[in-house]
């Protein structure tokens, strides 16, 4: 599994290690990334994500994890990410088709 959060797409950086007398060797920074389990509510099912400490501030911020998902731009999402946001979008197509379907029936009445 490489290290990747799977809603911001952030990966190990390189770097230098610099020591006292300025030599320079090769290091590689990793994000902090942890693995949570998360409901999404409008699929009906859960969902375990590998994700960093700042995408779970960014979920928190933009007020859960259907929303963060369809704001954050596609190139950052993972496979599965990309999946679970066309579900979403499906699902929200479907309930406003039914709901426009519901208001023609019931003008028609």
């Amino acid at each position: 599994m490489s290290r990747i959060c799977e809603l911001t797409g952030k990966r190990r950086e390189k770097g230098n290690r610099v020591s006292h007398s300025n030599i320079k060797t090769r290091r590689f920074l990793q994000p902090n990334l942890v693995k949570k389990k998360w409901q999404v509510a409008e699929l009906k099912k859960s969902v375990t994500l590998t994700l960093s400490a700042s995408a779970l501030r960014t979920i928190q911020a933009r007020g859960g994890l259907e929303r963060a998902i369809m704001l954050e731009k596609d190139e950052n999402l993972s496979d599965r990410l990309l999946g679970l946001k066309r579900e979403i979008l499906k699902r929200r197509s479907e309930k406003t088709a039914s709901s426009k379907g519901e208001e023609v029936h019931a003008v028609q009445n």
